[in-house]
């Protein structure tokens, strides 16, 4: 169903927007709603019935497609019915909705408003029913997205330390995009209307992020794959070089701005770190010991401070 067009990444923008052939995309139709704001599903007011068949007068049967040329989606298609007014609540009374492909409902003579989901991908048409049997069919202009990231020199990054957000394309006035899927695991497939989007790939939880614009194009499914230059680093604190962990020891990593970006509590501390230079900081019991790290894409490593060489910092100095 989805056309596949690929996406690299560039060292200039995190993300690079190598775009395939483009396909033009197809009119929308002359009665798809596209100003219409719906409320949350929590705000719609209850059904009068539910299901593929709401009985009534008129049949109508209502089926989606990606384009204006490609194939009739055949599952995944959540379908709402309402009433154009809104009820003495203020709500639009949901009269009628179906789960899967193409759905076939029986209304009283009247107009509704018709919205279909697919994934984040939805539009809205009115309709209006009549006593003879019709059809009326929605034209999405949605497609596909599927994230991926990488280190720098296309060393692999542990799924599970991955995660993507994706936001709105542009900015609103106060200069903050809005969030419209959080946590989104790597090679999971979101499904959204055409149109720019602003991605944010994280890579553990302290700086490694990456962010990107990419445009999602109806009918295909874009695959993007970001690159993240940095590494994995695990701190300890040792007596001597190759000794062991002395536990119980408190970690602050500082960035260059001398600003705090990481704290934590053990022998061991791993984190995933942003190329660049930084101040470790371990402190155990009454001592307080002070080291220079330098980070290097796609470098993991394991960072000994050693105690007997590590700058000494004198609590009192340190506590200020």
């Amino acid at each position: 169903m989805l056309e596949r067009v690929r996406r690299l990444s560039s060292p200039v923008l995190g993300a690079a927007l190598l775009a395939a052939s483009l396909l033009p995309a197809g009119a929308r139709d002359k009665d798809i709603v596209t100003d219409l704001k719906l409320p949350g599903i929590s705000q719609y007011a209850h059904p009068r019935a539910q299901g593929p068949s709401a009985h009534g007068g008129g049949e109508i049967t209502l089926s989606a497609q990606l384009t204006d040329k490609g194939p009739e989606i055949t599952r995944g298609l959540v379908w709402r019915v309402f009433k154009p007014e809104p009820g003495p609540d203020g709500k639009l009374p949901l009269v009628a909705s179906a789960h899967g492909g193409a759905a076939a409902f029986e209304l009283e003579p009247g107009s509704y408003l018709v919205h279909a989901s697919f994934g984040r991908a939805g539009a809205t048409k009115r309709i209006t029913v009549g006593k003879d049997a019709k059809r009326e069919n929605l034209v999405l202009e949605a497609g596909g997205l599927e994230l991926d990231a990488v280190l720098s020199g296309g060393g692999h990054i542990p799924p599970e330390k991955l995660r993507f957000s994706v936001y709105e394309g542009h900015a609103g006035a106060d200069g903050e995009h809005a969030l419209i899927v959080p946590n989104v695991q790597p090679k999971a497939v979101v499904r959204l209307n055409a149109g720019t989007y602003h991605v944010v790939s994280t890579y553990g939880s302290v700086n490694a992020v990456i962010r990107s614009d990419i445009r999602v194009e109806a009918g295909k499914l874009t695959e993007a794959t970001v690159e993240h230059r940095a590494a994995e680093v695990t701190l300890k604190l040792v007596r001597e070089a190759g000794g062991e962990a002395i536990a119980d020891t408190s970690w602050s990593v500082l960035n260059e701005a001398g600003d705090s970006i990481k704290e934590a509590v053990g022998a061991f501390a791993p984190m995933v770190l942003a190329e660049g230079s930084y101040t470790v900081i371990a402190k155990n019991r009454d001592h307080i010991y002070q080291k220079d790290i330098t980070v290097e894409a796609g470098k993991n490593e394991e960072v000994e401070v050693i105690a007997s060489e590590a700058t000494a910092i004198d609590p009192e100095e340190g506590a200020d």
